[in-house]
């Protein structure tokens, strides 16, 4: 059922793509088996580079964050200020990620840069994080939202039971799950659709906001900066809040092998992506206050429907659906770019070795895909999700600035590697210091979740070293590493 991908090959110090042919079998048993490449095919256009990347930002960050961000910031001005400046800072961050995907023609997004800036054990440190915490946490908490969204036109006059939420939750997860083993092309086809249906529903909240901007309902905007002041230890918080909302822009980097023509289309998609993004999410929060105090919104569970119960009567059932919609594709791109970083780790040889394979048929990195299936559900049964969100965002925001920083030092480092697109040096080291800046603040203000970031991300270290460096394992620890 499955081929062996690639194997890593190291020249002159640099990590670079190998492909290993595997022997089919001949249909005529009297010819020798041909040798065929099993690969990931290149089936990520422009248009689906754009819906992987839009599809996969806006999930439930914008019908969640609005509140995380106000609390945070006291003031509908300064939330306002921060929306635009997180999207602001996330195109800078993008646009850094789009020169790496020209010149590192590789799959993996944080993961590869790493490698080839840093070397191995960050890189280790990095894809160990992200497979123990980050992507496990991060699609429990965003498949949570799409469970509460899709129940929520049957219990409107009641509470919707926890274990109702959990177990839709479970199948949605389930749902992507083979959806991404089955095929690439399906799940790009979804992703699209998907993508549609978040714009919609974006469009659902900006087009009645703006007709009550017209109306001249302008009263929450009075003395916008009046209120509870920001303070430094509110501000990181809700920064984190807003680039939670905006992350995602970076996971067209992580299939940088399947894209058509990435040169062109990985820039394009990109820079198309973070302006409808940015103007979309700005747009949403001033319909949100033209109709919404900052004190109604803070009590609100469920901010977009809120809005539409306020203004659309008995269509404000629409709003929920499209909500979950919009969630279920965030899962979906989330899913399909991630695995790929497992896979690339895998062929590298910082991962079991399964988790490089691909269905000879179907050419979908499928274990790589089945890994975060168990480790997904572990979280959505266990724990508090929500207390996660805050240091998976002190691990996933340190190590998106050691990229951006990775890519001045390969500046200097490797001056002479083709660039075809590049940024001027100013953008990545304003935005890797905005990233290292905001861990560090969040450790003052939020000592304990951080500081358990902290701790779960150096378990990467030991771990390298017991996974990886050490040569003389018992066979039986072998065997389980699939070495």
């Amino acid at each position: 059922m499955f081929r062996k991908a690639a194997v890593p090959i190291v020249s002159n110090g640099s990590y670079l793509q190998g492909q290993a042919n595997g022997k089919l079998s001949s249909m005529d048993n009297r010819r020798p088996a041909q040798e065929e490449k099993v690969v990931l095919k290149k089936k990520v256009t422009l248009l689906r580079g754009i819906s992987i990347i839009i599809g996969t930002i806006i999930g439930a960050g914008i019908f969640i964050s609005p509140k995380g961000i106000l609390t945070n910031t006291g003031s509908v001005g300064m939330s306002l200020t921060v929306w635009t400046v997180c999207g602001i800072l996330s195109l800078f961050g993008a646009l850094c990620y789009a020169e790496l995907g020209t010149c590192i023609k590789k799959s993996g997004g944080h993961y590869t840069y790493i490698l080839e800036a840093f070397g191995p054990l960050p890189a280790f440190v990095r894809v160990w994080v992200e497979l123990l915490i980050i992507r496990p946490a991060a699609t429990a908490v965003i498949s949570l939202a799409f469970g509460r969204y899709i129940l929520e036109p049957f219990f409107m006059q009641c509470e919707i039971p926890e274990l109702a939420i959990k177990l839709i939750t479970a199948v949605g997860i389930t749902l992507v799950m083979v959806l991404n083993s089955t095929s690439v092309s399906w799940s790009a086809r979804i992703q699209m659709f998907l993508t549609f249906c978040k714009l919609v529903a974006i469009l659902i909240i900006i087009v009645p906001g703006v007709i009550q901007l017209i109306k001249g309902e302008t009263q929450h905007f009075k003395n916008a900066f009046a209120g509870n002041d920001a303070s430094i230890m509110g501000l990181p918080l809700a920064f984190y809040s807003g680039m939670y909302a905006y992350s995602g822009w970076f996971y067209l980097n992580f299939v940088t092998e399947e894209v058509e023509n990435p040169e062109k289309n990985i820039p394009l998609a990109i820079c198309i992506s973070m302006i409808i993004v940015t103007v979309g999410y700005v747009l949403t929060n001033v319909a949100y206050f033209t109709t919404i105090s900052a004190g109604e919104l803070l009590l609100s569970k469920a901010v977009a429907v809120t809005f539409a119960e306020r203004l659309m009567g008995n269509f404000s059932l629409a709003v929920p659906v499209f909500v979950a919609l919009s969630c279920f594709g965030s899962m979906n791109g989330g899913v399909f770019a991630v695995s790929r970083m497992f896979f690339v780790a895998s062929r590298e040889g910082h991962l079991p070795e399964i988790l490089s394979m691909i269905h000879v048929r179907k050419h979908t990195p499928l274990p790589a895909v089945i890994v975060l299936h168990p480790l997904t559900m572990i979280m959505l049964f266990n724990g508090d999700l929500y207390s996660l969100l805050n240091f998976l965002s002190f691990a996933r925001w340190l190590f998106i600035g050691l990229v951006v920083a990775g890519l001045i030092y390969l500046r200097y480092k490797r001056p002479d590697m083709p660039r075809p697109f590049k940024v001027p040096l100013f953008i990545p080291a304003l935005f890797s210091f905005t990233c290292l800046f905001m861990v560090a603040l969040s450790l003052y203000s939020d000592p304990v979740n951080t500081g358990i970031g902290f701790a779960i991300t150096m378990t990467g270290i030991p771990a390298y070293y017991l996974f990886i460096v050490w040569d003389n394992k018992p066979k039986w620890f072998r065997k389980l590493l699939g070495k």
